[in-house]
C-alpha cells in the first residue's frame, strides 16, 4: 500500500511562509466534517517554520525548518483517546472532529508538539495532510503546491521505496530517538541541527598575503577524521555535518610549497576561524 510521505529540502527554503499561509487560508473558518473542524486564526500553527544561524561573519548561514504533523507510521496519538484519532490506510493521520471532543490528554500524547488544543472548540487539532483534497483528487497538499522553491515536495509511495530513498538521498527524520517513524523526511538537516568550521588560508607570496586555492584542510578529532575539504579561489574552506556535541578538534592545514599548519579548534558552536596563514618553505 502507498503511502503519502513530505521530503522538506531544508537547503531550499527561504521562509517565504506560503506552507503556513496556505494552511491557514484552508483550514481557517472551515469546516471539513470527518477531516477536522476549523482552525483558530491566530496561535494555533498546524505549519510553522523555525529558524536557527550558524557561524560569524563573514561565513554566515541562516537556515529554515518547515515543521508540522510528522504522520509518524507508529503514531502515540493514535493509541490515546479510544479511538478518536486513527491511522488512514495512506499513512494519513486524522483526529476525529467529533469523537475527540473534549479529549485534551491527545494534545500531550505528541513528543513533536504537533497537536494543538482548541479551547474555544474543545478540540485537539494538527494538521491532516490536506486528506479532505486528496480524496477529491488533488495530487499534492497545499503546502508542497504553493512552495515557490520546490522545498517541499509529497512523495505518495511504499514504505519499502521511501526508506531506500532515505538511505540512497540521506534523509533525516526529526528526532528518530522517539520511535515513531515519522513520514516527514528531510533533506540537508544538518544546516539546522549540526555545526562547521570555516576559515580563510592566505600566504606569503612575493612579500604580499594572497588567498591560497587548492590547500588541503583536514579535521580530526582523538586521531580519527573528522572531515576533510580544499580552499577555493579566494581561500576559503568550509568542513560541515560536525555534531552539536563536536568538542576539541585538530585542524591540519597542507599546500605544496607551504609549511604545513596544524591548529586545535573547540566546536561547541559553528566557527569562522578568520585568515590562516601559511608560511613559504625555505
Amino acid at each position: 500500500m502507498s503511502k503519502w510521505h513530505l521530503i522538506i529540502d531544508v537547503a531550499l527554503c527561504h521562509n517565504c511562509s506560503n506552507c503556513f499561509i496556505a494552511c491557514k487560508d484552508e483550514h481557517v473558518g472551515n469546516d471539513f466534517p470527518g477531516y477536522a473542524a476549523s482552525q483558530p486564526l491566530h496561535g494555533h500553527s498546524w505549519f510553522h517554520v523555525e529558524q536557527t544561524e550558524r557561524g560569524q561573519a563573514p561565513m554566515v548561514e541562516t537556515a529554515y525548518l518547515p515543521k508540522s504533523c510528522n504522520q509518524c507510521a507508529d503514531a502515540p496519538c493514535t493509541k490515546v483517546g479510544d479511538g478518536a484519532v486513527y491511522q488512514r490506510e495512506d499513512g494519513i493521520v486524522i483526529i476525529d472532529p467529533v469523537k475527540a471532543k473534549g479529549k485534551k490528554e491527545i494534545v500531550s500524547s505528541c513528543p513533536y508538539g504537533a497537536i494543538w488544543w482548541n479551547e474555544e472548540s474543545q478540540l485537539p487539532q494538527k494538521w491532516i495532510f490536506d486528506a479532505h483534497l486528496l480524496d477529491r483528487g488533488w495530487k499534492e497538499p497545499r503546502c508542497s503546491q504553493v512552495c515557490p522553491t520546490g522545498a517541499i515536495q509529497a512523495v505518495k509511495t511504499t514504505d519499502e521505496d521511501m526508506q531506500h530513498r532515505t538511505q540512497t538521498e540521506n534523509l533525516r527524520v526529526l528526532s528518530p530517538e522517539f520511535g515513531t517513524s515519522p513520514r516527514i523526511h528531510y533533506r540537508n538537516l544538518h544546516r539546522f541541527t549540526h555545526h562547521f568550521v570555516g576559515g580563510t588560508v592566505v600566504g606569503d607570496v612575493a612579500d604580499q598575503l594572497e588567498c591560497l586555492e587548492g590547500v588541503s584542510v583536514k579535521l580530526t578529532r582523538n586521531g580519527e577524521p573528522a572531515g576533510e575539504a580544499t580552499s577555493d579561489i579566494f581561500g576559503e574552506f568550509k568542513i560541515d555535518e560536525l555534531p552539536d556535541d563536536s568538542g576539541e578538534y585538530t585542524l591540519h592545514l597542507s599546500h605544496q610549497g607551504f609549511e604545513a599548519l596544524e591548529t586545535t579548534v573547540s566546536l561547541d558552536k559553528s566557527l569562522y576561524l578568520n585568515e590562516l596563514k601559511l608560511t613559504v618553505q625555505t
